[in-house]
């Protein structure tokens, strides 16, 4: 049943809003995962982030794709969270609370079954929505996730536009032309504050490449 409603949400709903309404230019596709195990570290700007995410990948292998999200804003109502776990396909992760903690459950368990069933996990660092164009501080969930999985390939996603089209607050998007840029999968490094350093810069080198021509591939 959800993997059929979330096929369905992709060709009535998501394909057509990135592909038709917003438009797309896409740098480096290849360098996506054909396959999991594997995270996908995007920044965050608009609720169109998700949906651009997973317009990148071909129909059939949109199953095997999930976004972990914040359980507080996901989960707000009844209908929303059925939306949400079956339709988008999200792992609810709860916000504030690091896996340090040991009175209640890793907040990252969801996600370290999903990748222990060889999906393509979805995350952004930020932990939230910032400003468009701008990059937020990074929460370092995600170097839990690479410390927990060393040879799974972090591969960092730059998104250009997307708070444009829709910001945080606004509830109808604008044809605001996108571009996404696709970086290469990052080395991983026991160090937190080293492998977090790393992470930002390639986010650094992947937003300046949003303005420079094309033909430069580096």
């Amino acid at each position: 049943m959800s993997k059929s409603l979330r096929l369905l949400f992709m060709v009535c709903v998501a394909y057509p809003v990135v592909l038709l309404w917003l438009g797309i230019h896409v740098r480096h596709r290849e360098r996506l995962p054909r396959k999991g195990p594997a995270i996908i570290a995007a920044n965050h700007n608009s609720h169109l982030d998700i949906l651009t995410l997973l317009s990148l990948f071909p129909l059939f292998s949109i199953p095997n794709v999930q976004t972990a999200a914040a359980a507080d804003y996901f989960f707000k109502t009844r209908w929303l969270k059925w939306f949400s776990l079956h339709v988008i396909g999200i792992i609810p992760v709860v916000r504030g609370q690091g896996p340090a903690n040991h009175e209640n459950q890793d907040p990252l368990t969801d996600c370290y079954r999903a990748l222990e069933a060889g999906k393509v996990l979805l995350i952004f660092p930020e932990g939230t929505r910032g400003e468009p164009e701008q990059l937020a501080e990074l929460k370092p969930g995600i170097w839990y996730l690479a410390k927990r999985f060393p040879h799974v390939p972090v591969v960092p996603v730059y998104l250009h536009g997307l708070g444009r089209a829709m910001p945080k607050g606004a509830l109808i998007a604008v044809p605001f032309y996108a571009k996404v840029v696709v970086g290469k999968a990052l080395s991983w490094v026991d160090d937190k504050t080293a492998f977090m350093n790393s992470l930002r810069d390639q986010f650094n080198k992947l937003k300046l490449k949003v303005c420079i021509p094309v033909e430069d591939d580096e």
